[in-house]
């Protein structure tokens, strides 16, 4: 007889453990292993079981495992994390699982070790096969709306499968976070006030409940020049700032409308030549259908904004139009203007940019984007798949917090849809827009920026380090990918890997050629670049656009969600009083406020480059994994030292504190 010994390991979630009893079959090159237990009797709170299994010779190489729960009473779920053999002759061979078993099937798991598919050995495809099979019936495609990138066909997030739900930690403090924010604005007597503010010192004490060091710095700042051309490069939306190399034919602003604007500069002509000068546009905008609030009208502008960087390397603004089609009905609005002039122009901007940030820059290229990468995962690489385990701890939570803001912020009873001036079919509007312009390289971080002339701009901490990220990202994309993909041949021959590009094409880009997004691989630099690109977007990206919203928004008139009277059509006739009847009304306000709680931590948290589940058993990718990790450690430290001497510091790409996945 020869023995083996097994651990296996539950994962440490809460409730992950099972009162049923688990069987396990140890399947090797030779031979299968009698089925016998793998947990103790009274083993609900034991994380991990060591037993033996005896067999009369070898088994040969071990390459997979067949574990089946059987219920005793009542059935429950168990969360397998992983197994672990030591064979008689010393080897250690992992299998990875971390897998939800609610029903008394026969699961099928491989030994870890990573293989593309025409590497593994005939009688391993069946293996394959059937869980890519079982894969396809559980993640389905599904088209919420016509000309939108596909999701994850479900009924809700209740119904989605147990792998990609939430934790019941997070699902706690998510649900805790947004009832006890209603509650406090329901205790004052706001949800439902159907009127308008009476005072900015009202709208500062409705929501004086939950601040941060950053929006008190907001509430204090929000009407100041330089904290304005700020948000711009470092605020939640850094997408849409470009330099302006020739002023737009729809936005005729001459040298002597911006003459007393300027700073230490002559002329806006000379200011242009010299780079000083940026642009703004939200052009998506124009023409969308407002949105009814409260039985009112509501008003969408698609603003044209004109920056300049001072001598002191602050931008500025210095013109605002305020719709895309220039007339004696839409001015061009000075900072030498009334004073509340200018400010209901940049108030109708900040409107503008809370809209084209949440639909465009947050929802669309990085939510429903990532959600895209993932369903394909899901449907076409096997766990084995070296691809597979790269990039499967990118998806966390994805898919459910996406099921949720279409069940909760975008549905027809949703908040975004019934309290956002864009929302409705407006939002639709701006979403299929976004999605027919959006390009690959305007994924790629390194391209956007040199597209957008803004490689030298100063103060661009979401450029200086959103790049060093992309790069430290690449380099351990290329090393895992390298360690696999010996040559461009490699990945042509690799099926279940063109699947997954082509379901990406097709269901997330509309097979749209234009887009640049490649239908197939043809090199290891195509798909190097590819992932490198997913993990950034799923990361790096969605920090940037997501973490600071309450920051910027937790003061109300920073971020205003709609507006309720129409954009001024000539100057010197706006006031105080003006600004707050133009305001959305008080519950239109702080039904908004749930939205910027999404920016809000779990505990449950997994920053940039952990990888608590250990998909990967080879020496190759766990010392590359390190080596990451260590980069990201010294980047961050580096972030925190650059942090110290700013008024403003930028946190949202400090990998410490950046989310592995969209999960919020």
């Amino acid at each position: 007889m020869v023995s083996y010994s097994v651990t296996v390991f539950t994962g440490d979630r809460l409730w992950s453990g099972t009162f049923n009893r688990v069987y396990i079959q140890l399947v090797g090159t030779k031979g299968k292993s009698a089925r016998q237990r793998a947990n103790p009797v009274w083993g609900f709170e034991m994380k991990e079981y060591t037993f033996t299994v005896e067999c009369p010779t070898s088994l040969g190489d071990l390459v997979a495992l067949e574990l089946d729960k059987q219920p005793l009473l009542v059935s429950d779920a168990w969360f397998c994390a992983k197994v672990i053999v030591v064979t008689p002759e010393k080897d250690t061979a992992h299998f990875p699982c971390y897998r939800w078993i609610s029903d008394n099937k026969v699961h099928y798991f491989r030994e870890g070790k990573a293989k593309i598919v025409y590497e593994d050995i005939d009688s391993n495809q069946s293996y394959r096969k059937e869980e890519l099979k079982d894969r396809v019936r559980d993640y389905r495609w599904d088209s919420y709306k016509e000309g939108l990138p596909y999701g994850m066909e479900s009924e809700g997030p209740m119904s989605l499968p147990l792998e990609v739900r939430f934790s019941f930690t997070k699902e706690a403090e998510f649900l805790l976070t947004a009832v006890t924010n209603r509650i406090r604005m329901r205790l004052k007597g706001l949800l439902n006030l159907e009127e308008p503010w009476k005072s900015v010192d009202d709208i500062r004490k409705a929501f004086s409940f939950h601040r941060t060091s950053m929006s008190d710095y907001v509430q204090q700042h929000w009407k100041d020049e330089e904290f304005f051309g700020y948000q711009f490069l470092n605020g939640v939306n850094p997408t849409i700032i470009r330099r302006c190399s020739q002023l737009p034919e729809n936005f005729p602003v001459t040298n002597d409308m911006v003459r007393d604007s300027l700073h230490g500069a002559c002329s806006l002509t000379q200011e242009i030549k010299k780079g000083n000068i940026y642009l703004v546009d939200y052009k998506q905008l124009d023409g969308v259908t407002a949105n009814k609030i409260n039985g009112k009208q509501q008003y969408l502008t698609a603003p044209l904004v004109l920056l300049q960087k001072t001598p002191r390397n602050k931008l500025i603004p210095i013109a605002i139009q305020l719709k895309q089609e220039p007339g004696e009905d839409n001015p061009i609005f000075v900072p030498t203007d009334s004073e509340y002039d200018w400010l209901m122009a940049k108030i109708f901007v900040r409107s503008a940019d809370f809209n084209e940030h949440q639909l465009n820059a947050h929802l669309l290229r990085t939510h429903l984007l990532c959600e895209v990468f993932a369903v394909a995962l899901l449907r076409n690489l096997p766990m084995v798949h070296p691809l597979y385990k790269l990039l499967v701890p990118h998806t966390h939570y994805t898919i459910q917090i996406n099921s949720m803001a279409r069940s909760l912020l975008i549905s027809e009873k949703g908040v975004f849809t019934q309290y956002a001036v864009s929302g409705g079919e407006g939002m639709f509007t701006i979403l299929r827009r976004a999605l027919s312009s959006l390009t690959y390289s305007s994924l790629c971080l390194p391209e956007d920026i040199a597209a957008r002339d803004l490689e030298s701009i100063p103060n661009f901490y979401y450029r200086d380090d959103g790049l060093r990220l992309w790069d430290i990202i690449h380099r351990f994309v290329q090393g895992v990918i390298g360690h696999y993909y010996k040559s461009d041949f490699d990945v042509q021959q690799d099926s279940e890997l063109q699947n997954w590009i082509k379901e990406i094409f097709i269901h997330g880009f509309m097979s749209r050629a234009s887009s640049g997004i490649p239908e197939s691989f043809e090199t290891v630099a195509e798909l190097v670049k590819f992932v490198t690109m997913v993990i950034f977007t799923g990361s790096v990206q969605h920090s940037a656009v997501n973490s600071g919203q309450f920051d910027y928004g937790g003061w109300p008139l920073n971020t205003p969600m709609s507006l309720q009277l129409p954009p001024p059509t000539t100057k010197g006739q706006s006031s105080e009083s003006t600004m707050l009847q133009t305001l959305a009304d008080v519950n239109t306000t702080v039904h908004g406020m749930p939205m910027w709680t999404l920016s809000k931590q779990s505990s449950d948290f997994v920053p940039l480059g952990e990888y608590p589940e250990e998909h990967f058993s080879e020496d190759a990718p766990c010392r590359l994994i390190k080596e990451f990790q260590a980069e990201l450690k010294t980047f961050s430290e580096s972030v925190k030292t650059r942090n110290s001497g700013l008024d403003v510091p930028y946190t949202y790409l400090d990998p410490e504190l950046m989310e592995n996945s969209v999960s919020l």
